[in-house]
């Protein structure tokens, strides 16, 4: 066993890690991607980290659900709920297989497995009944208005490109497998979980864990199960190498360093867009509130400078 150097981190894996827009989304591709977004993550394992990888989904589940409709009548329908799994565990095998394979490469001696995770909900999360999490392909207004009346869909128009499917998006509680998901981080297993946010559940009024066809942050994810391993890192890796104020204007300004409440202002003051970088900043002030010592946003490549204090954006607590 290599030696570690009794930190905890969280490093959650961007969309882009697997699935890039500038390239054919074959799996022979998502491999190929993902070997290339472990750079800086190797180099963090071989400082020493103990560490969960968390990882997004939303190009898989949307392929997976294209999938279930364009089988519609020849197999079985497949909840939402399942092709979040499907897309955890086959996501979480492609992370997992190139992690190995890169780590034995290098004669780095840590075991990596793959935690398929189920995260509890509150079925009264106001998500749950005005869901706004676009998913899938874009329809016409009378195939929404159809599918709507057939299949009992939430559809609405996505800016001027047509009409897609909503779900919810309720906040994530807990991690139900968190205590071994610590206890495999303490022994120094580097373990994937909570890939697209974990499988949502809720308890049922006999208090069974029940599936919810619904879909989870997966930086608020991490965010949760941090706190829940006691991680004191949160890195969320991303396509940019800082978060900016007023990106993409004449006044865009980079941030190296800030405090929670510096970043909660930012916030109010419409900075990080609920499309953009709003989710992942939410996700950064839960975790420093939550008791985390610092969380880094940057892009893959910068994930072991940033760490250094040589990239990236840094927010620490009050």
């Amino acid at each position: 066993m290599a030696d570690l150097n009794g930190k905890t981190a969280v490093i959650a894996l961007g969309g882009n890690a697997i699935t890039r827009p500038d390239r054919e989304d074959t799996i022979a591709n998502q491999f190929a991607n993902t070997r290339k977004s472990l750079d800086g993550v190797v180099e963090l394992i071989k400082a020493g980290y103990k560490m969960v990888i968390s990882h997004g989904n939303g190009p898989q589940v949307g392929n997976a659900i294209l999938r279930v409709e364009l089988s519609r009548g020849k197999a079985p329908i497949l909840p939402l709920g399942i092709c979040v799994a499907d897309t955890e565990g086959g996501m979480g095998y492609m992370i997992e297989q190139s992690l190995q394979n890169r780590l034995r490469a290098e004669s780095v001696d840590r075991k990596v497995v793959t935690v398929i995770s189920q995260v509890l909900v509150d079925y009264d999360d106001p998500q749950i009944q005005n869901p706004t999490k676009y998913i899938g392909q874009f329809y016409t207004e009378e195939e929404a208005a159809r599918f709507t009346k057939e299949r009992g869909w939430v559809v609405k128009k996505d800016a001027n490109r047509g009409w897609r499917r909503v779900v919810p998006s309720p906040q994530p509680i807990s991690v139900i497998e968190a205590d071994i998901i610590k206890s495999l981080v303490e022994s120094g297993t580097i373990v994937i979980a909570v890939g697209g946010g974990g499988i949502p559940v809720y308890i049922d009024e006999k208090g069974n864990l029940e599936g919810i066809d619904a879909v989870i942050d997966k930086d608020l994810a991490s965010a949760v199960l941090g706190k829940q391993i006691s991680s004191e890192i949160l890195i969320i890796l991303t396509s940019v190498d800082k978060v900016a104020l007023n990106y993409g204007e004449k006044n865009e300004t980079w941030i190296d360093q800030a405090t929670v409440s510096e970043m909660e202002d930012y916030l109010r003051k419409g900075h990080f867009p609920p499309g953009s970088m709003g989710p992942k900043m939410n996700a950064a002030i839960q975790f420093i509130r939550d008791g985390g010592k610092q969380v880094i946003i940057t892009s893959f490549e910068n994930a072991g400078r940033a760490l250094k204090g040589k990239a990236g954006t840094r927010i620490l607590p009050d």
